[in-house]
């Protein structure tokens, strides 16, 4: 598909209701990556085409990336299909497409695959551009705003707490007026890296009031099932008394809880989510350009559910063209520029300068393979 000499954005429907995204395109002739840094006139010299596919969270951040690019690169191709995380990492672990965007790190299994894919342990990059908070969100007339303490989110998740009149819920919220509505939990219905992110926070701070591992993969049966972040909004909106979780960007008028860590609710915003990935140690031994954290949650004033989506790619690609165009378009959304511009378009947290510099020797990598 031919734009033009200029790159534009579109949205193209497919199945389960995820979009292409995709910039306008041009030859694929390129012979040679360009140096990283966000030069303006080295990526308008590129014109490879590149397919990604992965999180949904990410979506609202990939439309900005991909528009910021396009008036860089207007001969490059970039499209991005939202089908969630975990059919990102499948498609990319099978050579796919050349990048992923994904709510979780590759796990044991995947990673393998990758290295496979990439040509070696070190040849595979995860790097975490895009944090955000993962907002409890519901719908309840009259109420805009809840604190409950990780114990009874547990409960309503788990479907123990089942009206939002519940003495759990009222003794959290003094002075809220609370129905005795009925509470329809919302979880996702794909395997999702928000789901995995949002279990392992119950997991660790719930203790026995959330019984289940950790996992893409919704554990509780019953309750109300819908396909991508978009789809739990949806189910949200159209309800009452519903509650769900999903990416802060993807909130809109919705209520929002308020976490509280030790004895202090945390609202989820941007800051407050960056704080705890600054203070997370990085996963040692899974190769030189893997930047997976293990989430400190517990930070003192740091908003605990937090949703850490990796740019998923290789540093050496069969195609000149395309390992030109993947190391232009991960250099801008790593830069300063490119992360304002998701945050103006997503709401999510700017990595740090000290985090950029620690990602730059990997998207430098970046290059045709032989």
């Amino acid at each position: 598909m031919r734009h033009g000499s200029r790159a534009r954005l579109a949205a193209v429907g497919v199945a389960a209701g995820s979009a292409i995204l995709l910039a306008g395109c041009g030859a694929a002739n390129e012979t040679a990556a360009p140096p990283a840094g966000g030069d303006a006139s080295v990526a308008g010299d590129v014109s490879g085409t590149i397919a990604g596919a992965g999180a949904t969270s990410q979506q609202a951040a990939m439309e900005a990336w991909i528009a910021g690019f396009s008036s860089l690169a207007p001969d490059a191709t970039i499209n991005y299909d939202p089908t969630g995380s975990g059919a990102g990492r499948t498609q990319f672990t099978a050579g796919a497409v050349q990048f992923a965007g994904s709510d979780a790190a590759l796990d044991e299994e995947e990673l393998p695959a990758a290295q496979q894919v990439c040509g070696g342990a070190d040849n595979v990059i995860q790097m975490p551009l895009y944090i955000s908070p993962i907002a409890v969100v519901f719908n309840l007339e009259g109420v805009d705003n809840l604190q409950m303490s990780a114990a009874t989110i547990a409960k309503v998740f788990n479907r123990q707490i089942t009206t939002w009149n519940d003495p759990a819920i009222a003794a959290e919220n003094p002075g809220v007026q609370l129905p005795a509505t009925a509470i329809t939990p919302v979880n996702r219905s794909d395997e999702s890296g928000t789901t995995e992110n949002f279990t392992e926070y119950l997991a660790e701070a719930a203790g026995a009031d959330w019984p289940h591992e950790p996992d893409g993969v919704w554990p509780v049966q019953g309750g109300e099932a819908a396909q991508g972040t978009s789809g739990v909004i949806g189910s949200v909106q159209g309800g009452q008394g519903t509650i769900g979780y999903a990416d802060l960007s993807q909130a809109g008028d919705l209520g929002t809880v308020d976490v509280v860590v030790g004895d202090t609710p945390v609202d989820p915003t941007p800051e407050a989510a960056a704080a705890v990935v600054e203070a997370s140690p990085r996963v040692e031994g899974q190769g030189r350009y893997n930047f997976a954290v293990e989430l400190k949650r517990d930070t003192p004033g740091a908003y605990p559910i937090v949703l850490v989506s990796y740019t998923i790619a290789c540093t050496q690609y069969s195609d000149p063209a395309q390992a030109a165009t993947v190391k232009a378009f991960v250099d801008f959304m790593a830069s300063a520029e490119g992360q304002s511009q998701a945050q103006q378009n997503a709401g999510n947290a700017p990595i740090s300068a000290n985090q950029r510099s620690t990602f730059q020797p990997a998207i430098d990598a970046i290059a045709a393979a032989g």
